[in-house]
């Protein structure tokens, strides 16, 4: 089956001190971006892991471009339809 659209998904990570902090960028296939921020805090009796900052940093921004995205397409199937969509919960 072949691919008719690829989206383009950028993260880029910033540490300061205790904190790290990610910035997402979803680019998808009408042309539309959707930027969202993730942030992880360490104690200061943690020992140092930025690989884990990172990933909990990352995670939160993607879940944020994620709600986003869902968003969007309920607003675009509203639109489409006249009727008011609900998201199914997982």
């Amino acid at each position: 089956m072949p691919t008719l659209v690829g989206w383009h998904v950028e993260l880029e990570f910033t540490e300061e001190g205790q904190r790290t902090s990610a910035a997402a960028m979803v680019r998808l296939g009408d042309g539309s971006e959707m930027r969202a921020h993730g942030y992880a805090m360490r104690h200061p009796s943690d020992p140092e892991q930025l690989r884990v900052g990172e990933e909990i940093a990352g995670a939160r921004a993607l879940m944020d471009l994620a709600s986003q995205m869902l968003q969007k397409a309920h607003s675009e199937i509203d639109e489409a339809t006249g009727r008011h969509s609900y998201p199914i919960s997982h």
